[in-house]
């Protein structure tokens, strides 16, 4: 019982923590994207997005999903078992080893550009093809810096720091906005004139060379002040090493079905009406996805990881199950009125945040069909990013693998159903992906309970009938809204816009917190317990 507290009594404050300095990351990742499709329009900023698709999910996938997983699981285990300079070693080889591998990755993505981009993208036109290939090329080298940067990240999250690494990725979009519109005004002869053309986006393909070395050089102060020193170590034929890339590999496979989902919608979005514009639809959806996601999901994750690591040494213990089912509960309660208040008031939110410059209203629309659609994956999600990972720390690393792959296959034949059989729109493959996470999610919950003899089902089940009841309320306060004061949306200036929103969903939130709190929900107690603490005056 001593452990347990131990263990899981500060999870719920590291993760408002981590979720803090997520926030900070996700607004200027919003600014980056407002940026883009502002300046740029809705076509421009999907050619741009296609683009850094494939070393954002290689980043996803590999530096941040499977390399980090199985890193942060085995050094933890190896700083508890055999002290932190044994550790510090692994760091110094995992280091060594991502920074030559990737590199030799990040060349061949450079050379072999011209044939993926036409891969994932075959229905663009050519122009938009060429204009992909030269800023992939560009952003290429990108994956080597962040698979460094997530062994970085892993180090500090082993020694229980997390604000750092989480703040880090606010300066990755700090140096992709101020990078960008620097070298856009110097690249760009319109960009000056105020008549911006496709030459712009170059500078904002360097600029995400520029955020990704500063994401890692402000992280490495933390790290050297908790004992790391930095050295090469080719000496790669190391258990631990082994122990990381024996883990890596299923968790790889097994994170692959978002990531290849993403891609599917890639390359089925080609080919609807939209075409470049349907993929900044799509990507502006799941940037409103994500905000919420890294906000609670990630953090709840980021946090939990660790910890199920060095519980899971003691084998499948209470402790284990309790800090799992908790991190659960947890993401629960913060992500199902995000989920809800996303869905009933896309179109509002897209408006103001993405309906400037040249991004139209009809944009708008074209962008809220997929966001209920990631809104309702959301959940699922953000429950994934806590329970994949509990698999490895049990040595279960197969299981998600499997479901992954079948996800993957569930995905295709959902997209090319719905895109070349019915002749839907780009809204359809957001649906597709929504439905995968489902399908991950609930056999992945199902196989853990088995494997865990329970996850504390009947908590769950009464916690998550308690925050349907508080949804409920809060949607009650989305609706009436839309049919009152949001009602005349288009005719209104944009402050009074503004004003009304927030007011809503501030009030939206608050009735929610109320419900869940007069019904008693453990974990809306000590979310108002942290920020009672956090914002009270000191005497």
């Amino acid at each position: 019982m001593t452990e347990e507290k131990k263990d899981t009594g500060p999870q719920a404050r590291s993760t408002s923590v981590v979720s803090i300095a997520i926030l900070c990351s996700r607004v200027l990742g919003l600014v980056r994207d407002q940026l883009l499709n502002g300046l740029f329009g809705s076509a421009f900023a999907g050619i741009f997005t296609a683009a850094f698709r494939t070393p954002n999910m290689l980043r996803d996938l590999f530096a941040e999903g499977a390399l980090s997983t199985a890193f942060v699981t085995t050094f933890s285990k190896k700083m508890k078992s055999e002290g932190d300079e044994a550790a510090w070693v692994l760091g110094r080889k995992m280091l060594s080893l991502a920074a030559c591998f990737m590199s030799m990755v990040a060349v061949a993505g450079v050379v072999l550009a011209p044939f993926l981009f036409r891969i994932l993208t075959p229905g663009l036109t050519e122009e938009a093809k060429v204009l992909g290939t030269w800023l992939a090329q560009i952003m290429y080298p990108f994956i080597a810096i962040v698979s460094v940067t997530a062994l970085v990240m892993g180090m500090l999250n082993s020694k229980r720091i997390f604000f750092i690494p989480a703040v880090a990725s606010a300066f990755f979009n700090l140096g992709c906005i101020v990078g960008g519109v620097a070298l856009a005004w110097i690249l760009d002869p319109g960009f000056r004139a105020g008549e911006i053309t496709e030459k712009g986006l170059t500078g904002f393909a360097i600029g995400t060379l520029i955020g990704g070395v500063l994401q890692l050089l402000v992280q490495l102060p933390s790290l050297y002040r908790v004992g790391f020193r930095f050295g090469l170590d080719f000496g790669w034929k190391d258990s631990g090493v082994r122990d990381v890339l024996r883990l890596m590999w299923p968790s790889m496979l097994a994170a692959s079905g978002t990531q290849i989902s993403v891609l599917l919608n890639s390359i089925f979005a080609s080919y609807t009406p939209g075409a470049e514009s349907s993929l900044a639809w799509l990507a502006n959806a799941q940037r409103l996805q994500q905000l919420p996601l890294g906000l609670f999901g990630v953090a709840v994750a980021t946090v939990t990881l660790p910890m199920l690591s060095r519980l899971a040494t003691e084998g499948m213990s209470p402790a284990f199950r309790t800090a799992l089912a908790k991190g659960l509960r947890l993401v629960l309660f913060l992500t199902l009125p995000c989920a809800v208040g996303l869905s009933l008031l896309a179109q509002p939110i897209i408006s103001i945040l993405f309906e400037h410059g040249k991004f139209t209203a009809y944009d708008v629309a074209m962008t809220a069909g997929p966001l209920q659609a990631y809104a309702f994956g959301l959940v699922f999600y953000s429950a994934i990013k806590v329970l994949q990972p509990a698999f490895y720390t049990i040595d279960k690393r197969f299981i998600p693998m499997m479901i992954s792959l079948g996800v993957i296959a569930l995905n295709l034949v959902l997209n090319y159903t719905s895109i070349f059989i019915l002749g839907w729109d780009h809204t359809s493959l957001a649906w597709a992906t929504a439905i995968g996470l489902a399908a991950n999610f609930t056999t992945l919950y199902l196989c853990m309970r088995k494997f865990a003899h329970g996850l504390e089902t009947r908590t769950l089940s009464i916690t998550l009938a308690k925050l349907i009841t508080g949804t409920l309320f809060m949607a009650g306060v989305c609706i009436a809204a839309r049919m009152t004061v949001l009602a005349d949306w288009a005719e209104m200036r944009f402050i009074t816009q503004f004003t009304l929103l927030s007011l809503t969903i501030g009030t939206a939130a608050f009735v929610y917190f109320l419900v869940t709190q007069l019904l008693r929900v453990p974990e809306a107690g000590e979310f108002i317990g942290i920020l009672s603490k956090r914002f009270r005056p000191k005497s």
